[in-house]
């Protein structure tokens, strides 16, 4: 086996030019630069993940995730998960986007779930919704410290109470809040038909993330407030101004007015 090869003899064995015989890896380096403008990131949003590090600084995830990894940097705050028992346990097999294409005829035909997370005193809370997707209705909203298969029942029931009645459909995605046994079983009871948006798809649920997206440019921080039960009393203002007051552009009015103008189709 030769040994002695000229770079120009080997470049061509090898089929690679003869300056990539000279290549050093400049990845260390960018490594370091890439460390420090996290760090960065993170002192002023010390609650960040990977994934919106990512998307802050528009850099790949990946390429984030490990140079994290690489240096052992964690988010400054971090949730952790002070409960004990098992996490929620999601159903085998998928049920499908019955909702696609369709579209609610009446009030209580088509309902949404589905929770979002504000930060709150270096903590994460969840608040969980239920919407009429004909009226736009916030029928039901609860906050909770985890989100959890119970939270998302709690609020199913509560949004029944208001309407007296349950829905024919209920959309969410495949959270395993969502596809738990027992929200399921809880569903099943009520005769009410389940619809799930396809995985990585949250445009399926567009009514909920059109909300959310509403509610997040609106409504003032959540760490502006002084205390839990304030913070809990500002969202309860909010959702009477949004389900009483607010215009929504796809009605033409508020979706309580619409609701009153439509209720003979029950």
């Amino acid at each position: 086996m030769r040994t002695n090869l000229s770079k120009s003899a080997l470049s061509r064995v090898l089929g690679v030019t003869r300056r990539s015989l000279y290549y050093q890896p400049k990845r260390p380096h960018q490594d370091e630069i890439l460390r420090d403008r996290i760090l960065r990131v993170l002192d002023d949003n010390p609650a960040y993940g990977h994934r919106t590090i990512a998307l802050h600084l528009k850099i790949n995830k990946k390429r984030i995730q490990r140079v994290m990894q690489k240096y052992s940097i964690r988010p400054k705050i971090i949730q952790r998960n002070r409960y004990s028992g098992k996490k929620n346990e999601s159903v085998i097999g998928e049920i499908p986007n019955r909702i696609k294409g369709l579209h609610p005829e009446k009030p209580n035909h088509i309902w949404a779930g589905d929770f979002t997370r504000m930060w709150f005193q270096g903590r994460a809370i969840y608040l969980a919704t239920v919407i009429d997707i004909f009226t736009r209705e916030i029928l039901a909203w609860q906050i909770g410290v985890h989100h959890t298969t119970g939270l998302i029942i709690d609020v199913l029931q509560e949004a029944k109470r208001k309407r007296e009645r349950i829905c024919k459909i209920f959309h969410s995605d495949q959270g395993s809040e969502y596809t738990s046994p027992r929200s399921l079983l809880w569903l099943t009871r009520e005769k009410v038909v389940p619809s799930w948006s396809g995985r990585g798809k949250p445009w399926h649920n567009g009514v909920q993330e059109s909300f959310y997206k509403t509610l997040k440019l609106e409504f003032r921080k959540a760490h502006q407030y002084g205390s839990l039960e304030k913070l809990v009393e500002g969202i309860g203002q909010y959702m009477h101004y949004y389900n009483t007051k607010r215009i929504h552009s796809a009605l033409k009015m508020s979706p309580r007015e619409f609701y009153e103008k439509n209720k003979r189709k029950r």
